[in-house]
């Protein structure tokens, strides 16, 4: 599989003036969600077979930008100056016409090194300003990674938090009846393009999780109906086995910093949480309770851990020092609650809810206030966070078991299904593709 990283150099060529009047702005709240802001993308200037590559760039950055619903992209028909003249120097009188607020402009061209550039310029159309503009460069195929990056620049600017764009979802791909499925791994761009397998579907796979340091997965599989913890390196396609455990081992998950893996483990008819060192294969028991203790998620700093524990009578969240030590029950609400997972930004806690006979996905603040549903249904399971912190990911069951994977804002607004080529289940979002 070929290197995601240290592949796009991003140079600040373009001349961004200072603005003296008000820049369109999105401001992001959690009570309701914001109304999309115009904006316009015509097809990036190219010569020749560029000509197609800029329309190409043109349409994944429009795509990007509506599926965050924070954007209105114009139908490129209401356009009525050309894409080269808009390049050069845009009309803004012509956008107002058609009610953009902000307009996107750019060109992409072959360089002698054989690189693709795509630069861009943003621009405050009433305001008649630029607002931002940058030069990509990477080698062809890359283009659509780089309509992502431009469409994170423009979501940062504009909302002031940074993009998802750039990312990519780890899922179990699942086909087959309802009572024998074949799981694989399997690996996508957020927008559901450049699919792959990760796996043949032989053996069982369950709980696929992003190193946030580098280009690891952990997952839990079961081989000769084993349950091992393994780790599978994306760019190489090695994989290798952190561990045989002699009990039930799962809900694998990365610290932070990527060099040790948190998982429960059943042992001696106990199942506690326990951290192993990737390096030395150390394991240390962060839990000593009667009670099954599981899927535990640092928080970001790695200071803390949340989890999920019966220890109290019913499922509940809990959370405890990196060390095991001062444990806190924080969830107050009435039903079961389980899957907690940290938010990047260290503000919230995800969680599944088991509630009046259905599931719920929910947000709450570490220390359990503001207890938010975004979600309610027959089945949906497994929040996680975009690493922006803004958009989670889910998947949900029906009645007939077909599985789908979900995005939904922070607000539980502008809900979408991710496209996947079978039924898919258990995401995890990668960090952005650069910061790994």
């Amino acid at each position: 599989m070929k290197r995601w990283t240290a592949m796009i150099a991003v140079l600040v060529t373009l001349v961004v003036p200072r603005l003296v009047l008000a820049e369109p702005t999105i401001i992001l709240g959690v009570d309701h969600p914001p109304q999309p802001l115009p904006i316009a993308i015509p097809n990036f200037v190219g010569n020749g077979p560029d000509a197609q590559a800029g329309a190409d760039i043109a349409r994944v950055i429009s795509a990007d930008l509506e599926r965050s619903g924070l954007f209105a992209p114009i139908d490129p028909k209401a356009f009525i100056q050309d894409n080269a003249s808009t390049w050069q120097s845009p009309r803004f009188q012509d956008w107002k016409l058609i009610n953009a607020q902000a307009l996107i402009a750019g060109s992409t061209q072959i360089l002698p090194n054989g690189q693709r550039e795509v630069a861009f310029r943003l621009w405050d159309v009433f305001g008649g300003q630029q607002m931002h503009g940058l030069t990509f460069k990477s080698s062809p195929e890359n283009w659509r990674r780089m309509a992502h990056k431009v469409a994170d620049e423009v979501y940062k600017r504009i909302t002031g938090e940074d993009g998802y764009f750039d990312t990519r979802i780890v899922y179990i791909s699942e086909s087959g009846p309802k009572d024998k499925r074949r799981k694989q791994l399997a690996i996508m761009d957020q927008d559901g393009e450049n699919h792959k397998n990760l796996t043949d579907g032989s053996v069982l796979v369950l709980t696929p999780r992003f190193s946030p340091a580098n280009q690891d997965i952990t997952y839990m599989s079961y081989f000769n109906n084993k349950p091992r913890v393994y780790l599978f390196n994306i760019s190489s396609g090695q994989q290798e086995v952190l561990g045989d455990f002699p009990g039930m081992t799962f809900a694998p998950r990365f610290s932070p910093d990527g060099s040790r893996v948190i998982m429960s483990m059943a042992q001696g008819g106990n199942t506690d949480i326990y951290v192993m060192d990737i390096r030395t294969r150390r394991s240390q028991r962060l839990t000593d309770s009667p009670a099954i203790d599981t899927s535990p998620c640092y928080s970001p700093d790695g200071s803390k851990v949340v989890f999920n524990s019966d220890r109290g009578g019913e499922q509940q969240l809990y959370v405890m020092g990196a060390d095991g030590a001062n444990v806190q029950r924080i969830s107050k609400g009435n039903g079961r609650y389980a899957t907690p997972v940290w938010s990047p930004r260290g503000d919230l806690i995800a969680f599944t809810k088991m509630a009046g006979g259905q599931f719920q996905i929910g947000v709450m603040r570490p220390d359990g206030s503001g207890e938010r549903i975004l979600n309610t249904a027959w089945l949906v399971e497994g929040p996680t966070w975009a690493p922006n912190g803004r958009v989670l990911a889910f998947f949900s069951q029906d009645q007939r078991g077909v599985t789908k994977l979900h995005s939904i804002d922070l607000t539980g607004y502008n809900e979408r299904i991710l496209k996947t080529p079978m039924d898919g289940s258990d995401p995890a979002w990668s960090p952005l593709l650069d910061n790994q």
